[in-house]
């Protein structure tokens, strides 16, 4: 029998008493004997996660959005225990990539047909110790999106509340000049936007930057978007979602790929950093990766790079 422990977020989304029994009912009579545990404040889900660990739990569910699931992965990394993720949250753009349905029954039900796969991860070293992201790290304008849209705002609204705020803040993007060390390789660049990835899949779902980008591919792919304003804003997303497999023409959209990624703004104040939609400290950061440091539960959609 599977031993299951549900985590979940009631800040993250509306209707969230009545999604939790609905995940509790459907895993009980799927087999899996379940758990709950609530988090009542920051770092929560992370406590939690750690203090699980030895007490016989085969799968830790993620019950909120993205920066909840990090907050466990980061707490089970290693140990062999798998993270499973019902969406509840604004972006859920780790489910998607997980080939697992967004709306909380379908995705509870098919976690009991899904299969553990090992993942990579990306860490960050901060003062407060290490902090982990599955999809993305960002700064510039995806960052200081996140930092300005409040909680509420993402409760009510879902991801509609980044895109209101997107569409209004687009015309003040700025470029700004970086130095990117990937591996031993150093850039000089301008970037409103620098991504660190380990998906492919962006929200809100059906933006796949590349089908080779999965995050069991052993790599860290950086795109970096130079743009000043809405037009070469909406410009440069554009070369990035339609000319992805090379250095655009308009030479808005620089990608490189390595293990280990080292981002310093030479100008101008601190930018914000953002690990899963989770706003975390300023710039400059490294991300370096972890080979298959994450159990998690897939869907049968989900193709590994060997097929």
């Amino acid at each position: 029998m599977t031993r299951a422990l549900v985590i979940t977020n009631p800040f993250a989304a509306r209707g969230h008493a009545h999604a939790v029994t609905e995940i509790v009912k459907i895993l009980g009579r799927g087999g899996w004997k379940v758990d709950l545990r609530t988090i009542t404040g920051p770092g929560d889900a992370r406590r939690i996660a750690e203090e699980s660990l030895g007490e016989g739990f085969d799968v830790l569910v993620s019950h909120g959005g993205d920066g909840t699931a990090m907050q466990i992965a980061a707490g089970i990394a290693g140990s062999g225990i798998a993270l499973g993720v019902v969406p509840g949250g604004t972006g859920n753009v780790l489910a998607g990539n997980l080939q697992l349905p967004r709306s909380t029954a379908a995705a509870a039900r098919a976690l009991l047909k899904a299969r553990a796969h090992a993942i990579d991860l990306g860490v960050v070293e901060r003062a407060d110790g290490a902090h982990y992201f599955a999809v993305v790290a960002g700064t510039g304008f995806d960052a200081q999106l996140m930092a300005a849209t409040g909680r509420e705002q993402k409760r009510r609204w879902k991801f509609g509340a980044y895109i209101v705020r997107a569409v209004l803040t687009l015309p003040t993007v700025r470029s700004a000049p970086h130095r990117v060390t990937v591996d031993d390789t150093t850039t000089e660049m301008r970037a409103a936007m620098l991504l660190v990835l380990n998906c492919g899949k962006l929200p809100p779902g059906f933006l796949n930057l590349r089908d080779t980008l999965v995050p069991d591919d052993g790599w860290l792919d950086i795109v970096a978007l130079d743009a000043d304003g809405a037009f070469q804003g909406v410009q440069a997303v554009l070369e990035m979602l339609f000319r992805s497999r090379g250095t655009s023409k308009l030479k808005r959209v620089w990608w490189g790929r390595g293990r280990t990624v080292r981002v310093e703004l030479t100008e101008g104040l601190p930018r914000p950093v953002q690990l899963d939609g989770e706003v975390t400290g300023t710039t400059p950061f490294e991300a370096r990766l972890l080979p298959g440091a994450l159990a998690v539960l897939v869907g049968p959609g989900f193709k590994s790079p060997d097929g």
